[in-house]
This record gives structure tokens, sequence and C-alpha cells, in this order.
């Protein structure tokens, strides 16, 4: 299957800060591939470039095969993209800003008026199409982008924290929104995010912490990496604690911000073992198969949201 995104050994610096550190990922037509990361980890940069708004420091990235900074045009006639920021009109009408949307892309007349009857239809906003922008909600918002995106029917398209501001239920029907638009059109997709459970909706996941991509894969790969079960110990004195499971239980022991984590084969054992001979110094225990947020953990050694780094394994 063709790549419809390449990316190699992609590195941007702004100043003495290094942004993008040689990230590296392909994606084939039809996939969905999620960049995952958290706030300043290099997801807004990569996807700046990806759309065409920055030029690397060093590698390249091509969309269909189109180099995105040698030729930049031609890239951009492939994509559709939707902002973080509302890129909306707010005093046009839902179907006004469709319009003016297709104006730039160079379509005109009874084939421009089809595709964004077709396109508001599809995304549930024929009834709103008529009302300012302004009056809509968040979320019809949202589609009203969506829509804007794909009208001139884009190869790729490029998200850029599109569930941001959004609330649960405007989220989810988003996500149902844009799965539908892949079902229906192929479009390859492509977005960052900082939600774990936006990630786990993808075919891929691309890790980015601190501009290096550090684990790419399927989501069930990822996680696979981890095996067996995730293990949190709330308590009071977490490194003498550590010391002590690790020597009387035989495990291995993470200390992360305050709390003791462990990955174990059989969990639940281990928990039985844990408070047959430490319950007096548990605050609580919790046990959860692997996320997203573990491999992050695992791979980078703080927590998602930039937490302090891990310390040594303890046994």
């Amino acid at each position: 299957m063709a790549d419809a995104v390449s990316v190699e050994s992609l590195s941007r610096n702004y100043g003495d800060r290094l942004a993008l550190d040689g990230v590296s990922f392909r994606v084939s037509a039809g996939e969905c591939l999620g960049i995952l990361g958290p706030n300043g980890g290099g997801k807004t940069t990569l996807f700046r470039i990806l759309v065409t708004l920055l030029t690397p420091s060093a590698g390249r990235a091509c969309i269909c095969g189109l180099d995105v900074t040698i030729e930049r045009h031609a890239a951009r006639r492939r994509i559709g993209v939707v902002f973080q920021s509302p890129s909306l009109d707010v005093h046009l009408t839902a179907r006004e800003n469709l319009r003016h949307a297709g104006h730039l892309y160079g379509l005109s007349g009874a084939s421009l008026e089809d595709r964004v009857v077709d396109n508001l239809q599809r995304l549930d906003l024929a009834d709103r199409a008529d009302d300012l922008v302004k009056t809509l909600s968040g979320g019809l918002r949202r589609r009203v982008e969506l829509a804007k995106a794909v009208l001139h029917q884009p190869a790729v398209l490029i998200l850029d924290e599109p569930s941001t501001g959004l609330d649960p239920s405007a989220r989810r029907q988003f996500w149902q929104e844009l799965q539908e638009l892949r079902r229906r059109t192929g479009v390859t997709i492509l977005l960052t995010t900082h939600f774990i459970e936006e990630a786990d909706r993808c075919d891929l996941v691309a890790i980015l912490d601190r501009g290096r991509m550090v684990a790419s894969g399927s989501p069930a790969e990822l996680k696979g990496r981890i095996g067996g079960d995730c293990i949190t110990i709330q308590c009071d004195h977490a490194a003498d604690l550590s010391e002590r499971i690790s020597r009387g239980l035989n495990c291995r022991c993470r200390l992360v911000e305050g709390d003791i984590r462990i990955e174990a084969l059989e969990g639940p054992v281990l928990i039985a073992r844990l408070m047959n001979a430490f319950a007096a110094d548990v605050r609580a225990v919790t046990l959860g198969r692997p996320t997203l947020e573990d491999v992050f953990m695992q791979e980078t050694g703080h927590r998602f949201e930039g937490g302090g780094a891990l310390k040594e394994e303890v046994g």
C-alpha cells in the first residue's frame, strides 16, 4: 500500500531550542495515525510542517509523494486541514463558510453547490446550514470545520487537537463523523492529540515527547510491550516501602511522583501478597490493564503531563 504521508528524520529548531528531533514515520493510504503527546511535546510544530506553514530545519516530509517544502503548492491541494484554533468566519452562515472555502480551491458553480449541500447533509448540518456560525454550539462549529476541510476531497486530512474545547458528548459525535468520513471516502487521517482515549481510536499511534518520537505502532502493540497488569500504590513513604516490597516480594518497583508502580503478569495475586505483608503502609492500591499512558511513562520516565522523572527501578 502506498504511503500517504512519509516523514524522514524531521527536525526543527527555534533558536537554541530543538522542538523536533529526528522524527520519522509512515502512514499508508486510508490509515488513521494519532500523534500523541503532552503540551510542548512537538505536536504542533510537526503539524505546521505537514500543512506547509513551517519549514523543517532538517529532514523531509511528503504528502502523497510530494515534498511539503519543495512542492508546497501541489501538496496543499492534497490535504484538508482542521486547525486547533477556529478558522470559521462567525459572521457568515455555515453554507457561506463552505462556499468561500470552495472558491479558494477553484471550485464554483453547480459543482461547488453540490459539494456544499452534500457535505452539510453528510455531517448532519443541513438544518443549520443558513444559521450564522456564531449561533452554533462548539460541537456544531467543529463539524462545519470538518465539512470545510474535506470540501475539495483531499487525499489526506490533518487535524490539530480537533477535540480541544468540546464536551465529552460532542467529542464522541465528532469522532463518529470522522470515522464515517474515512469509511465513506478512504481519506487518510493524521491528527495530533493529548487525549489518551482519542489516540486509542486510531489505527496507529506515534508518541512524541520533548521533540522525540519515543514509540510507535498500533495501540494494542504498544500496550503489549508492557505485558501483564499495572499496579499503583499510594502511600506516605514511597521510597522506603518500594525497597521493602522489592525485597519481600521479589518484584521491580518504580517511583512515579510519590506513588509506587509495579508491572506484574498476575496483578490480583501480587496485590493479595502485597496487602498481606504491607497493608498498614498502603493508603490505596489500584489495578488496571496497560494503557497508552503507561506506555508513555515506560518510554519517557515521567508522567504524561510532564511530571517529574521516574527514579531508578528498585530490585
